[in-house]
């Protein structure tokens, strides 16, 4: 929308694989989801190989395979039209050298996450268990090693691609720090935090009247890097040093979507794992935009437990909305989201079970004076990461695409 309004002669086409839809409903939807009107018609280019670049085709070496896979997409897409500025915002890195020297494009791209980091290579040669590394894989020397040396060749590939785009705009510290290492051009990158709809949260009334009764709400898909078995644990560490009638006046409520039938036995799996440490713990599911509101506006913490998140929208959110974060010691939400503003604190970080149920113990010690001066502080912090300032710091660094 606003490069329409600074760039009234250009004409826009888009990309997409949903094919099910017309150009009109796509827009239609837009604006009903994020209240963007369009000011100049947009041109639609509906692509038939998506499927290629969906990860289930490739149930083995899934990166190398959905990359290859964007490589025909990307050819489809620059056949069907070649546009004289292309900027990737799927994370389709390898189709940067195609639309810059086959289809002579200038090119740019938006990387919301890399598509293998450090940390992944970390993972892989610490053999530590994680959800995209599998116990199989750790406990066999031989496995480990070839699933190294793929990663390794993988991530060379992948700087080279990377460093083919003439702007790169990345959404946080973190996702920078990894595309500098592995792309190596600093000269054109610079960080470009997504827009996060602050103002939504910012009728929400911060109100701290002493209370006895505290809610923690967890807001973010019920997917396995989430980490909410984490969050299940660390309350029931926190329960352990209570008493009965603490217990009761203080509720964990776990809001998120479930996209399939993998995530809502994912929940199944929670709600046991509740009922074997003996905790009473809330799950919302796909509940309505107000009803959450309504969830936050009542909490006094809001729990974030994903390792190395990216940037961490729902922790701007949560923040916005008034609660007091807690969210994890690492990724976004450590290096830009919860930090010092103006001298004080904008929330808490924990990366532990033990970690995550002193902090919640801390916080609802406080006063409800001390509790208040750090929502409001961390309020006034999340205004960097509005529309407004996302649209100022996009159009800066896209400018040199136009001239």
């Amino acid at each position: 929308m606003f490069r329409q309004q600074r760039y009234k002669d250009a004409t826009y086409v888009v990309y997409t694989g949903d094919k099910d839809v017309t150009g009109e409903q796509i827009i239609n939807g837009a604006f009903r989801r994020f209240n963007i009107k369009l000011t100049q018609p947009v041109k639609f280019i509906f692509l038939e190989k998506r499927y290629l670049v969906e990860a289930q085709l490739y149930p083995h070496f899934t990166l190398l395979g959905q990359s290859l896979g964007s490589i025909f997409l990307g050819w489809e897409a620059l056949v069907k039209c070649i546009p004289d500025i292309y900027i990737d915002s799927m994370g389709y890195a390898f189709t940067l050298p195609l639309f810059k020297y086959l289809g002579n494009c200038r090119v740019g791209c938006y990387i919301h996450y890399p598509t293998i980091s450090a940390d992944m290579l970390s993972v892989v040669r610490n053999q530590d268990v994680r959800f995209n590394n599998s116990a199989f894989i750790t406990n066999h020397p031989i496995l480990s090693k070839v699933k190294l040396a793929y990663y390794y060749m993988f991530a060379y590939i992948y700087g080279w691609v990377g460093s083919c785009s003439d702007i790169i705009m990345v959404n946080s510290t973190w996702t920078l720090n990894h595309i500098l290492c592995l792309w190596k051009a600093g000269d054109r990158t610079s960080i470009v935090y997504p827009p996060c709809d602050v103002q939504t949260f910012l009728d929400i009334e911060l109100n701290e009247e002493s209370r006895t009764e505290h809610s923690i709400v967890s807001v973010g898909q019920f997917r396995p890097e989430k980490d909410h078995a984490l969050q299940i644990r660390a309350f029931s560490t926190f329960l352990n040093e209570k008493s009965a009638k603490q217990k009761a006046q203080i509720k964990l409520i776990l809001i998120g979507g479930c996209r399939n039938k993998e995530d809502e036995q994912r929940v199944s799996q929670l709600k046991n794992l509740c009922k074997e440490l003996g905790v009473s713990v809330e799950f919302k599911i796909n509940i309505p935009f107000e009803e959450l509101k309504r969830y936050l506006a009542d909490a006094t913490i809001g729990l974030h437990t994903m390792w190395n998140e990216h940037f961490g929208i729902g922790v701007v959110e949560c923040m916005a909305a008034g609660t007091i974060i807690l969210a994890h010691n690492s990724g976004g939400p450590k290096l830009d989201i919860v930090v010092p503003y103006q001298a004080s604190a904008t929330g808490f970080l924990a990366d532990s079970e033990e970690s995550y149920a002193a902090a919640i113990a801390q916080i609802l010690s406080l006063s409800p004076q001390q509790r208040l001066c750090i929502r409001q502080n961390a309020r006034q912090s999340v205004d960097r990461f509005s529309d407004q300032e996302f649209e100022t710091n996009f159009l800066s660094a896209v400018e040199q695409l136009f001239i």
